[in-house]
């Protein structure tokens, strides 16, 4: 699978429409990602990030242009579509962690393969070692609100890679972590990627950036720059 193309998009172009205001918030964008590879995306607010993150996570669809996906041509994918390979393919981790308070840590990471109708003795195995490699086992049963904001981007980075995704979409992972929970969440992202998962990051951080092979500069809603870092397998 190394070296093949798992996101492709051409001429990509969102625009959101209220009565009285028409935005262009993606401008003709194009975009290759490889399988396997860790690619950040950067640029100042309102550039298009988030816009961007969600068409390529199958949550939104473009106004006009094509979006590959796994060799599929999904731009036009009704919901439904969209949400199926989405379940099977995609984990997200956000900046506000979007974890369910009233769920303890162990059933926020369930959530997926709930979703994916796993049957409960397999979903604890998964759970189980998926909270091992986080190291939060001895937090499977707190809840959210007992947890520092590092261990609830942990347990929201486990509820992501639990269902094993071909792809992880991180929005600003850090955006409310301090220095050194934003480092330990950006060295379990990298880990992943290492071990094949293809990774991308919306972010604001220089510092988080540096993790990627490759970061993609908006400005306005159009990819403006792009720089290779490290050496793509």
């Amino acid at each position: 699978m190394e070296n093949q193309i798992m996101i492709k998009t051409e001429e990509l172009v969102k625009v959101f429409r209220t009565d009285e205001v028409e935005t262009t918030a993606l401008d003709r964008v194009n975009l290759q990602v490889r399988q396997g590879e860790f690619l950040a995306v950067m640029g100042p607010s309102g550039c298009g990030k988030s816009t961007l993150l969600n068409i390529l996570g199958l949550l939104d669809n473009p106004t006009k242009g094509n979006y590959w996906f796994l060799d599929r041509e999904v731009s036009s994918c009704s919901e439904r579509q969209r949400a199926k390979l989405r379940k099977k393919n995609i984990g997200f981790v956000f900046q506000n962690f979007n974890l369910i308070d009233e769920l303890t840590v162990f059933e926020n990471i369930e959530l997926p393969l709930i979703y994916l109708g796993m049957k409960s003795s397999e979903r604890k195995e998964c759970v189980d070692k998926v909270m091992e490699t986080m190291q939060i086992t001895h937090r499977r049963k707190h809840f959210p609100l007992q947890l520092s904001g590092g261990q609830q981007q942990r347990v929201a980075v486990a509820r992501a890679v639990v269902a094993d995704p071909r792809l992880i979409l991180a929005d600003e992972p850090t955006g409310n972590l301090d220095s050194a929970h934003g480092e330990e969440v950006m060295n379990l992202i990298e880990s992943l990627n290492k071990a094949g998962t293809t990774v991308i990051i919306v972010t604001h951080s220089q510092r988080d950036a540096e993790y990627a092979q490759r970061t993609v500069q908006l400005f306005d809603g159009q990819v403006v720059t792009e720089n290779i870092k490290k050496n793509i397998l």
